[in-house]
């Protein structure tokens, strides 16, 4: 098959790789001038870790990856509320929770895919397609056309939004700040945090190298401007009430990995199958990082497409199988991961008092039972 991959992020990147593994080239056009690692840091699940290890990079990621053995809650006076043992995760279905540089994980995928795959520069500007193919126009004029294209190009998709109705990313209703500053000694190894409070949520996870991801959101109109011209220093007077080491984090970050966004996801989408056009990653299930689940979830999408083309022998039945393993899955991680940061970004007063009284008695069990569908 002749196949185009649009966008060379996470998901574009981890379904070259698992196409490639079966022996299926791609042609992977991407929008920017060239290869570069960015971004913070990110969780990948031992879910993502069992699909990469097939898809035979696990181990290169691992390598650069710190494993995560708990997850603590802690409320806006620094008291921990509940915990998730990510060790049970690994003892039952084999791998790792772990946190990495985002960077790193994308040069892992990247240096897996041949060189001859890339073409830079290329955004799409336009596509049509018909029974023969699908033609890309660039925005540098040149054309292409392929059998069938994979669009994984991104929240904004350019696919998605043509090809389905009212499908423009929803605000979540806060926005966020993102950084990575080096661990004093001060945060634990093997452990990440959330606190909740009232005037916002701070979020923080250690890193294999010394240096600590993370995370603040507060309630905030769409596209504030108060917001988005903030500097690490005022962002760390923000969030001083959660303590020393928080404000220490914040204030720390340099300029390259200090990052500010709003968040949004997308309404779950009842199909990801457009004729010759396939979505996948964030074009076709954008979600909140509630879960931390964005980059593991189109690691997936590229795992199950892998197999649904080594199972079946027509584009339309890899569709097919593509949809009904991938659709449910991931309407569930948006709706729940929405359902979370609802709560955990909850600022009425009362509302705080009782999430933080009752989510202490909430068993474990529970928590943890509320991720082993991840694993289905």
């Amino acid at each position: 098959m002749d196949i185009a991959i649009v966008g060379g992020g996470i998901g574009g990147l981890a379904t070259a790789v698992a196409l490639n593994k079966i022996g299926i080239s791609t042609t992977i056009y991407e929008s920017t001038s060239s290869f570069k690692p960015l971004g913070a840091g990110i969780g990948i699940g031992s879910n993502a870790m069992l699909a990469l290890q097939q898809m035979e990079v696990g181990a290169s990621i691992l390598a650069h990856g710190l494993p995560l053995h708990e997850q603590r809650f802690y409320n806006g006076k620094g008291k921990l509320m509940n915990t998730i043992d990510f060790t049970r995760l690994k003892k039952q279905f084999g791998e790792e929770t772990i946190t990495i540089q985002r960077a790193d994980l994308h040069e892992a995928l990247f240096e897996a895919v041949p060189s001859s795959s890339f073409h830079f520069n290329k955004r799409v500007e336009h596509f049509t397609q018909n029974e023969d193919g699908v033609t890309l126009t660039f925005t540098d004029s040149t054309m292409a056309t392929h059998e069938f294209v994979i669009a994984a190009d991104g929240i904004h998709s350019l696919f998605r939004q043509q090809l389905v109705q009212n499908s423009s990313p929803r605000y979540a209703g806060y926005t966020c700040w993102r950084g990575i500053s080096q661990n004093e000694g001060d945060v634990p190894l093997h452990v990440s945090s959330e606190a909740w409070s009232t005037d916002g949520r701070f979020g923080w996870a250690p890193l294999h190298n010394g240096e600590v991801y993370w995370f603040a959101c507060v309630n905030a109109r769409e596209r504030d401007a108060f917001y988005a011209n903030l500097s690490p220093r005022e962002v760390a007077a923000q969030f001083k009430h959660f303590g020393p080491t928080v404000e220490r984090l914040i204030q720390e970050t340099k300029d390259d990995y200090f990052l500010h966004h709003d968040l949004y996801d997308i309404a779950p989408l009842s199909t990801f199958h457009y004729g010759r056009i396939l979505l996948l990653g964030d074009a076709a299930h954008a979600t909140t990082p509630n879960m931390g689940q964005g980059a593991g979830q189109s690691i997936e999408d590229a795992y199950e497409l892998m197999l649904a083309f080594e199972q079946e022998d027509t584009w339309e039945l890899v569709a097919q199988r593509y949809d009904a393993y991938r659709v449910p899955k991931t309407k569930k991680v948006i709706d729940i991961s929405r359902q979370i940061g609802w709560a955990a970004q909850w600022d009425q007063r009362w509302l705080v008092t009782l999430r933080d009284t009752i989510f202490p008695y909430v068993p474990k069990s529970l928590l943890f039972q509320r991720l082993t569908f991840l694993f289905k």
